[in-house]
């Protein structure tokens, strides 16, 4: 049987020599063990992810020193690349399984779609700023994801209706409830997973489509960048 502990003893080496500790690929490693494994993370599937996906790639080279730190960081335009820990969290909570078809609301850099491209064979994003949208899809091309990945620059709550529905939806900006078009692009019994609340404080929500009706989990409390639509946006 494969355990978590012998998955954790493959991912790290014995005895790293101090220059190994010092790349990249041994920074991700320390990631999981410590922000994510040590917080609950068990989906092995998000966890190889988490270890392989390269978050320096997707910031300013001046950020690459705290790339693999357990905080949120700037990436222009006034958005954030997420904590790791939540970005695993939320992947883990929606439980996808193979075929399943996602929508990631709030592109960004890029870094969540290629989590989301190393677990799922399709990935349909959707970015508002056109500049961001660009850059992500260039650094998911450079890095051999851009094939699983398909960009629709939008407004954001609007979705992505031509691809509809969805098994799961993960949106990576917060917003003072669930979009209506979120909800109706949301196939039975699937999941989205969305930050509710105000500008300065939200809570992570897990809903459920049940008999068309959307049955709510709270997880905690957390900070988002406001996602962009009318009444509740930072631009």
């Amino acid at each position: 049987m494969y355990t978590i502990k012998k998955f954790l003893k493959n991912m790290i080496s014995a005895n790293p020599s101090f220059e190994e500790k010092q790349t990249f690929e041994e920074k991700r490693r320390q990631m999981v063990k410590t922000q994510l494994m040590s917080r609950g993370i068990v989906d092995e599937k998000v966890l190889r992810a988490m270890a392989k996906v390269p978050r320096h790639e997707f910031l300013p080279a001046e950020l690459w020193d705290r790339a693999y730190d357990d905080t949120p960081l700037p990436i222009g335009e006034n958005q954030t690349i997420s904590q790791p820990y939540i970005v695993a969290y939320m992947i883990q909570a929606l439980s996808l399984k193979k075929g399943d078809r996602i929508l990631e609301v709030g592109t960004g850099s890029g870094y969540q779609t290629a989590l989301l491209a190393e677990i799922h064979e399709e990935i349909y994003t959707v970015e508002v700023r056109p500049q961001l949208a660009q850059k992500a899809l260039a650094k998911l091309n450079e890095l051999g994801y851009g094939d699983r990945v398909k960009i629709h620059i939008a407004d954001d709550s609007l979705g992505y209706e031509e691809e509809a529905p969805f098994d799961g939806i993960i949106v990576a900006a917060a917003t003072f409830n669930i979009p209506e078009p979120l909800i109706d692009q949301l196939a039975e019994k699937g999941k989205i997973i969305i930050p509710i609340g105000g500008r300065e404080l939200q809570t992570l929500v897990r809903a459920t489509k049940i008999n068309g009706k959307l049955a709510e989990e709270e997880f905690f409390k957390c900070m988002f960048v406001p996602l962009v639509r009318e009444g509740f946006e930072n631009n």
